[in-house]
């Protein structure tokens, strides 16, 4: 089940499966191992609804009976856009489904103090005015590094972008459709605010920091 919010821009994905792994992720005993696990479980289920109106191409193949004129993938798998460093994990999860995505990476870190996104890697592929394109990142809270995010994609020449997150707060949320009024997001669920330090409540803590265990 797909709830459509923000005027059918936002999509959470209320999945029982998902729902249910998304609450272990939430309590801090969860191991490092089982965290990483439900991610990837989730980011699979999360690739698999933003993907579903993916347009099919035709193609003749032979069956044990006959010749036969069947649907296929198009050629030009969607890419897949890790916001580092917890973003490699639902980059995993998205490539059960589809394999053949080339990845790109961008680096930003969160100033402790601004809570504005910093700069410090950058790795895209060079054929994404071809390519639908997924950016992965599992908390979307202040929107500040999402945003950047998709400025440096959109620069590197990305004309279609849909975000994929674990969670998200309504403060990023609106500042994401406020800067990128066309953008569509999936995720898993929409928590309640963000605190002072600008972590989503009631959240599930870093989740670099528990997807690496540092």
């Amino acid at each position: 089940m797909t709830k459509h919010l923000y005027n059918g821009q936002v999509q959470v994905l209320d999945h029982p499966f998902v729902v249910d792994r998304l609450t272990k992720m939430r309590e801090k005993t969860t191991p490092n191992a089982d965290f990483r696990a439900h991610l990837k479980t989730i980011a699979n289920f999360l690739a698999y609804e933003a993907l579903a109106d993916t347009a099919l191409d035709h193609r003749v193949i032979e069956t044990p009976l006959q010749l036969s004129k069947q649907p296929t993938l198009p050629e030009s798998a969607p890419a897949l856009i890790s916001v580092l460093r917890a973003g490699n994990y639902m980059v995993d999860g998205a490539l059960r489904l589809s394999p053949h995505s080339p990845i790109g990476m961008v680096g930003l870190q969160r100033n402790a103090e601004t809570l504005e996104p910093e700069q410090y890697f950058l790795k895209l592929p060079d054929d994404l005015d071809h390519r639908l394109t997924l950016i992965c990142d599992p908390m979307l809270a202040t929107g500040g590094s999402l945003c950047r995010a998709i400025e440096l994609v959109q620069n590197a020449g990305a004309k279609s972008m849909r975000i994929l997150c674990l969670l998200a707060a309504p403060e990023g949320i609106e500042r994401v459709l406020d800067q990128f009024p066309h953008m569509h997001i999936w995720t898993a669920a929409i928590d309640d605010h963000l605190n002072e330090k600008g972590y989503i409540v009631p959240g599930l803590g870093d989740a670099g920091d528990r997807l690496y265990g540092v």
